[in-house]
Parts: structure tokens; sequence; C-alpha cells
């Protein structure tokens, strides 16, 4: 933390390259090269001048604690050619910095204040965003809302553990209660279902980062393979009329309203005796396994026997029917099928609009990008999980039992689960973690220029 680090801060090969520089030598160690003495010039400052012979720049000078790390810091605007690039670096190395390590000046910065562990790790998922859902989400951790709504949670703990504390130092008087057991009961639900509800966002939050996953299913030839290149607007799987001719399942993402779908292509649903065919089909349940949407595709209306198939097979997932070939099959409405169906032609392009829409609406998703509260971060959500069960003992232990024959839980156990509770939130904005273990394993993903 005492060195002074430098790392190329942008991607190779645009018209621009910056370096960025950090710690308390930067503004020494760049006046060595640099055609202007910088130690004494303001912050916040532009200055125009040459490095040595290898290329005229723009340097930012940022002053502690008022930059990215809090410390002292440099940022040199180069032309982006490669060599150009790594001979600055190769000076700079030369007068006393280090090459950073991934991550290293998001990890300054979070030692120094300037940011807490959930909002260091925003970084990396801005960075990473691929969609607007993606986007608003790391920006909204970035901002704090993540970190305010923890640090209300930990207030509300610090009361009740504040309380419990008290009476414990009057232990001696045994009549003596500080706290009302029924409004601590109350208040800790209250904290659990806040909690909970965070710890439940993450598996709508993974989706949202990862792609949520959309099975397309049905029989074979119903035109499974069309609908994804339609929808891709590309020739990504084989279409032909010979039956069975998906074999395995295929993946692409496409964009829809700000929010990313992750499509899967899959065998064909039908009785063969191919073994290779049927190793397609077995995967195809696997995809509607793992999907959170089934756009189970048909040509003609199914029967009972089969709409209770694929009930069984799509149990607890959201199902949209899909009526291909519009352009060939008759105008007579399906009889047995009572959901709604959407109508399309997946060959000619019609209402692929409408199957996109109604993507969207049964993802449910609408109102979730401006949220300030969804969690898409495992570490967090194995915080909140430990959290939660700390917090049930808490429960147990404030609520009468039912038998009078069972002692209370003493009030110093139920302290102690608040304490834990209180350590375990505290992991997730970075009051009670293990540097070596923990920041190492946070920040080794990072790119090196952040």
């Amino acid at each position: 933390m005492n060195d002074t680090i430098c790392a190329l801060a942008t991607a190779t090969g645009g018209a621009i390259g910056i370096i960025r520089i950090s710690g308390d030598q930067s503004l020494e160690i760049l006046s060595r090269v640099f055609s202007k003495d910088l130690t004494t010039v303001p912050p916040n400052t532009i200055h125009y001048g040459h490095i040595k012979d290898i290329d005229e720049v723009l340097v930012s000078v940022f002053r502690a604690p008022h930059s990215y790390t809090g410390e002292d810091s440099v940022e040199i605007s180069c032309h982006g050619s490669r060599y150009i690039l790594n001979k600055v670096l190769e000076l700079l190395i030369q007068q006393g910095c280090r090459m950073a390590n991934p991550g290293e000046y998001t990890m300054r910065a979070y030692l120094n204040g300037k940011m807490d562990l959930s909002q260091a790790e925003a970084v990396a998922d801005l960075i990473a965003s691929s969609n607007k859902a993606t986007h608003q989400m790391a920006m909204s951790q970035l901002r704090g809302h993540l970190s305010s709504k923890l640090a209300q949670l930990r207030e509300q703990l610090l009361k009740l553990t504040s309380l419990l504390e008290l009476e414990l130092d009057f232990s001696d008087h045994e009549d003596l209660e500080f706290a009302n057991r029924s409004e601590l009961l109350n208040l800790a639900k209250d904290i659990d279902t806040h909690i909970t509800r965070l710890a439940k966002s993450f598996e709508m939050g993974q989706a949202i980062k990862q792609g949520i996953p959309v099975a397309i299913v049905g029989k074979t030839n119903v035109g499974k393979s069309t609908l994804l290149n339609a929808l891709l607007k590309d020739d990504r799987a084989i279409v032909s009329d010979v039956h069975g001719t998906t074999r395995d399942t295929i993946e692409d993402t496409i964009d829809i309203n700000g929010i990313t779908f992750r499509f899967i292509d899959t065998a064909g649903i039908r009785q063969t005796s191919d073994e290779v065919e049927q190793i397609g089909i077995e995967r195809t349940y696997a995809a509607i396994y793992k999907a959170s949407i089934v756009i189970w595709m048909v040509d003609e209306e199914p029967s009972q026997e089969e709409l209770n198939k694929m009930s069984v097979h799509t149990e607890n997932k959201k199902l949209i029917i899909v009526r291909n070939k519009i352009d060939k099959a008759e105008s007579t409405p399906f009889t047995i099928v009572k959901i709604p169906l959407i109508e399309i032609s997946a060959k000619h392009g019609t209402h692929l609009v409408d199957l996109e829409q109604a993507i969207y609406e049964t993802a449910d998703i609408s109102a979730l990008p401006q949220s300030d509260f969804i969690v898409t971060n495992a570490r967090h959500y194995d915080a909140l999980t430990r959290a939660h069960a700390h917090l049930q003992r808490v429960l147990d232990g404030l609520s009468p039992h039912p038998s009078h024959l069972l002692p209370l839980t003493p009030p110093d156990l139920v302290a102690e689960d608040l304490r834990l509770t209180l350590d375990t939130l505290a992991e997730i904005t970075g009051g009670e973690i293990t540097p070596n273990e923990v920041l190492g394993n946070i920040f080794k993903n990072f790119c090196v220029g952040k």
C-alpha cells in the first residue's frame, strides 16, 4: 500500500490511451520524466507537455483525498500506440513505480474509505454491464443504495442489541427489563422480512445479470429453430424439413426492452429409436428444468395428454404457448388450450414483436431496473442467508414457548445471535472481513487498470 503504482487504464489500439498513477510519489516520479514540475501545481488541473522524447501528452492531477483512490493520483493521456504506452510505463517503472495488481486501484479506494466493499464490487459489475438493466443495477449499488438499506437494518439491530445488553449489565436485578419482548419480537420480524426480501431478489438479479433463460420446446418441425433465427436475426440454427435436425441445445442472447434473454433452442420432443437424438431430447427436458420461461411451440392443437405432460414438466415455470405457421394454418381457434397464446409465423416474422413483448411481460421484471435493492452478488446472498439464519434464532428466543414448562431463551444467548447477525451483515459492506482472503478473492478478477 506504500508503493506508487501505475497501469494502463484503457484498452490498447484506440486513438487515446490513459495511464494511471497512484501513490504518495505520483507527482515526484512523473515530474522526473515530464517537461514540467508537477509537485507544486494546483489539484484538479490539466497540463500539456512532453514525456522525454516519447510523446506529447495531457496530464490530469488529483490530490489526496480527492481522487478515485484517495491518494495523490495522476492520469496521463497519450496517443494510443502500443509502443508509446509501453515506453511510458517502462519509464515510470524505472523511476520507482511498480505495475498495479488487478483491481488494486479500487482496493485502495476501499481501504482509504472512498467506498465500501459492496460499492467496490459494483465497479466490476458496471464495467461488465451489457444492457440497461445490469447497468442500472450496478449504478444503484455504486451509489450506495444497498449500503444505505443495510445501514438502516443494522441501526435497528443495534437498538435491539443495546437494550438486551443493558439488561445483562443489570442481571443481578431479575425483575428489571429494559426491552419489551413483544416490541423486540415485532422489530426483529420486520428486520427479517427485509433481509429475506433482499435474499430472494438474488435469483432474479442473477438472471438479469447472466440473461433470463428461455427454453423453446415442442415437437420436431414446428419451427423452433426458425423462431430462434428470427429472434436473433441471424442463421444461428440449422433449419430443415427433416425431422430431428436439432440434436443438441443451441443458445444465444438478445435484448428486449433493455433486458437480456438467453434463448435455448432444443431438440424436438418425439418418440425415437435414434440414440443420439434421444440424448438431445433428454437435454431438452434439462433445459426446461433450468429455464425461467418456457416457449411451447405448436403448429396444431395439442391433445389433452400432451397438455397434461407439458404441465408436469413446466410446473413452477412461466409458460407461453406459441402457435406457429399461421400463414398455413386454418383460422379455427383451439378448443382445449384455455390459456392465452401467441399466434405467429416464424418464417415470415409475423407477430414476432407481440411475442417479444409477451416474453418481457411474462418475465415480470419491468420494475426491477428502477429498484434500488436487487442483490446480484453471490457473496452478498451468502451473507444475507446466514444473517437470516442467525435472526431466526433471535426470533425463536424472543417468541413465547407454546409450553410454559420450557424456560425462555436467556437474553445473553439472544444478544449473541444479534451480534452474529450484525457482523454477518457488516461483511457485505466490509465491516468484518479477513483482508488477505476475502479482499484478494474479490479484486482478483478486476482488470489491471481498475
